[in-house]
């Protein structure tokens, strides 16, 4: 069998998520009046490639983990369409509804998929649903701590948007005083659970990303890091993983990385292009109203959330289901 050359050698696929986090976080730290220049047409492009893309193939995940649901083609795709576009217009019903409440969800629900998508294959359940409510909190906890200004604009620019009452300065110092220290407690007690059931590795690989994440969050303002996280660790991820389990397994290189890159998007192209159109319409209208920069944000907050229930739900009872039955 032929030796990988190292340029090409890449043991696991998320150091091409370090690398990405890692080379922002300096952008941020050392030229932070650059960052949104050098940063943003990667981010544009990274949301359509692997943003928007990466819940494009979700109507993949049953017949991969529970084929036998998805046996008469007709009916599963009548019944995951009625299931997936009724979860969607339940989310937007809350917003028009109660949009307080909504962001509220929106908030608790990326928290809990963003955690549970970055958490590793534990030994045991709790330590899985440990680490996925930890890592989902560190990512709101730290620009809560670090940015609450801008944190508490972006908040309310969404809030305006929907209507919602804006969320004031003592809420948000208040949910920081709390958050902050349960998250670093709860990690503490989370790395001596790996350490007591000789998980080392384990515990050594989450102290790695936490630090990384962190000095991304500290580096960045909120938009920013939140933005490159959620496309180069969470999406790009989740994209792997997925071409995975479709049949694309990773070979252990730059090359597989890419042909599992370009495997996904193959895929999800139908589904892909139909979202860039619809949102497409969507930024037209608001830009024939001369809607401001934090309106065109809000609505991709808005335009996110609205599938975030239905892709979340297929990543944890499905692509997930087997973490759950563990001991």
């Amino acid at each position: 069998m032929a030796t990988l050359r190292p340029s090409l050698a890449l043991a696991r696929p998320q150091y091409c998520s370090y690398g990405v986090v890692l080379t922002a976080g300096l952008l941020g730290w050392l030229a932070p009046a650059w960052a949104s220049w050098v940063l943003g047409p990667a981010l544009l492009l990274g949301l359509v490639l692997l943003g928007v893309a990466h819940g494009a193939c979700d109507h993949y995940v049953v017949p991969a983990t529970h084929p036998a649901l998805a046996r008469h083609p007709g009916r599963y795709w009548t019944v995951f369409l009625a299931g997936y576009l009724g979860l969607a217009a339940a989310v937007g019903s809350l917003w028009w509804w109660r949009p307080g409440l909504a962001l509220v969800f929106f908030l608790g629900l990326s928290a809990w998929h963003w955690g549970s998508g970055d958490a590793p294959p534990a030994r045991h359940r709790a330590q899985w649903l440990g680490h996925s409510l930890l890592r989902g909190s560190l990512l709101f906890a730290v620009p809560l701590w670090f940015w609450p200004v801008e944190t508490r604009t972006l908040l309310n620019d969404l809030a305006a948007l929907v209507g919602a009452a804006p969320v004031s300065p003592a809420t948000l110092d208040a949910a920081a005083d709390w958050l902050g220290p349960l998250v670093l407690a709860g990690h503490l007690g989370l790395w001596l659970s790996y350490w007591l059931t000789r998980q080392l590795r384990l515990a050594y690989t989450d102290m790695q990303e936490v630090l990384l994440l962190s000095f991304l969050l500290l580096a960045l303002p909120p938009l920013l890091s939140a933005s490159v996280y959620f496309v180069f660790w969470h999406s790009l991820r989740h994209v792997l993983r997925m071409s995975e389990v479709m049949g694309q397994p990773f070979s252990g290189n730059w090359v597989g990385l890419r042909a599992q890159v370009g495997f996904f998007l193959r895929r999800s192209a139908p589904l892909l292009a139909i979202s860039v159109v619809a949102l497409a319409g969507l930024y037209g209208l608001a830009w024939a109203r001369a809607a401001s920069g934090p309106t065109l944000i809000g609505l991709a907050l808005l335009a996110a959330s609205v599938v975030t229930l239905p892709h979340a739900l297929l990543v944890t009872l499905g692509l997930d289901a087997g973490r759950w039955r563990q001991g």
